[in-house]
């Protein structure tokens, strides 16, 4: 039964939402009904439409975060592991981390045009920042007593990352790819409005320009039904053996 209670607090919200409109009299063009939403969410699930748009945005949310998440952790374990580099690169990397990556779609549409691959970049730039600090507070947070015992070992170069660095620093890391897949689902939503012809974001912007408030709103609900199951996927991942035995370890 507490596997379910989730449910009631979604209940409450539909029951909220149908009271608000009733009780304030919001016309059906302004806030639909639940009724009307699930209704246009049936129908896009049949069409298809909402199928197709969902695999595009998933497609361009996995290619730009895994590009970011491939090159900012290794990136971010020898940065964290070299003081000197760290402080050379840090005035680097927090004068383009705040940058908004909505800010770059000019740039990105400039460089490659109208399709997946502005999408893509857009989702890179999102996640590559944040994963790369995440991975270096990480390293610079492993306790000193590890690299001592490696030292005893005669652990140095590659086998010192891969079996003292990475596993001590994992459950942290993890934690800012959670953070960090959850802003590339908002980014990648922003960047279809505007950079491309497919995909959730594209499906509302449409949906609005039709005065299909259903269907921005079915839309809505879908991005936080998939982020909602990605969100549980990685924690899945956090509750590995091997993650943790080093959250334990900490």
């Amino acid at each position: 039964m507490r596997r379910f209670s989730f449910l009631w607090a979604f209940l409450f919200l539909i029951l909220l939402w149908e009271g608000i409109k009733l009780g304030l009299k919001i016309p059906e063009y302004m806030l639909p009904s639940p009724q009307r939403v699930l209704s246009a969410l049936l129908s896009m699930l049949v069409s298809g439409e909402l199928l197709k748009n969902t695999v595009a945005s998933l497609f361009r949310v996995t290619w730009g975060f895994y590009l970011a998440v491939f090159t900012a952790i290794p990136i971010g374990l020898f940065l964290g592991r070299n003081l000197l580099a760290m402080k050379a690169f840090t005035p680097i990397i927090n004068f383009l981390r705040p940058i908004s990556p909505l800010a770059w779609i000019p740039i990105a549409l400039m460089w490659f045009g109208i399709g997946d691959k502005p999408a893509i970049f857009l989702i890179f730039l999102a996640s590559f920042f944040p994963m790369l600090v995440f991975t270096m507070s990480a390293v610079t947070n492993i306790k000193p007593i590890y690299f001592r015992v490696a030292k005893n070992f005669g652990l140095k170069g590659r086998d010192l990352y891969l079996k003292v660095i990475l596993p001590a620093a994992l459950p942290e890391i993890l934690v800012g790819v959670r953070i960090t897949l959850g802003t590339a689902w908002l980014v990648i939503v922003a960047a279809e409005m505007i950079a491309v012809k497919s995909g959730l974001g594209y499906l509302i912007i449409d949906a609005r320009n039709s005065l299909r408030m259903d269907k921005v709103i079915a839309g809505m609900i879908v991005i936080g039904i998939v982020g909602l199951i990605l969100d549980i996927f990685i924690r899945q991942i956090e509750r590995f053996p091997s993650v943790e035995w080093s959250q334990m370890r900490r």
